[in-house]
């Protein structure tokens, strides 16, 4: 007799996330035993419902799939994790397996290629989708440091270099000079540039 495999979907659109629960619950062997709209869910409901398999959306409230994955990694790293996302952008491939991802897929890949990819991870390989692998090699490593990352993500709300030294606990000139490398490093003209781009490349 086949183990049914327990599967966690986080996903923040409700439409989504129904109807990728309704496809995967198609299949004989898999079992959908929990839903969350949120990042900050994940952790909680992975070890409330004894989950095989997490599957989570990048873009959610409370925090990103890539950071729930890596809690999940942390704190359950038995649980294979298969990251979703509707952005070609190669950075996120990247900090996927970073974040410890047995798979990185687009979301609107065949729910029969899912449900393969949910088998494979629990196998023990590794599945990534090559188009997003291809682009990942062709666009090469984050230029950026983790402190120039920071600090770019506390400046995408638009705060002053007093505020960000502040909320950082760094010296105004500090935060100058990090906002300053990151520019330079993103061939851009501002900080809402340097934003936009490292978002768009997913390096932020």
């Amino acid at each position: 007799m086949t183990c049914t495999i327990k599967v966690l979907l986080a996903e923040d659109q409700s439409m989504v996330r129904e109807a990728l629960a309704a496809l995967l619950g198609l299949e004989a062997d898999i079992e959908v035993v929990a839903q969350v709209a949120r990042g900050d869910q994940v952790l909680a409901a992975v070890g409330a419902h004894d989950v095989d398999v997490a599957l989570l959306d990048i873009e959610m409230p409370g925090c990103t799939g890539i950071e729930a994955a890596a809690r999940v990694h942390r704190e359950f790293p038995q649980v294979k994790l298969v990251v979703l996302t509707t952005f070609g952008r190669p950075g996120y491939l990247r900090s996927a397996m970073e974040a410890g991802a047995d798979a990185f897929l687009v979301k609107d890949a065949p729910a029969a290629q899912l449900a393969e990819a949910i088998r494979r991870v629990l196998a023990g390989e590794r599945v990534i989708d090559p188009t997003l692998a291809a682009a990942a090699l062709a666009e090469g490593a984050n230029p950026l440091t983790e402190r120039e990352r920071e600090v770019l993500r506390a400046a995408a709300d638009g705060a002053t270099n007093a505020e960000l030294a502040g909320a950082l606990h760094l010296s105004q000139g500090t935060v100058r000079n990090y906002l300053s490398t990151a520019i330079q490093k993103l061939a851009v003209r501002n900080r809402a540039e340097a934003v936009r781009t490292a978002r768009e490349k997913g390096w932020l």
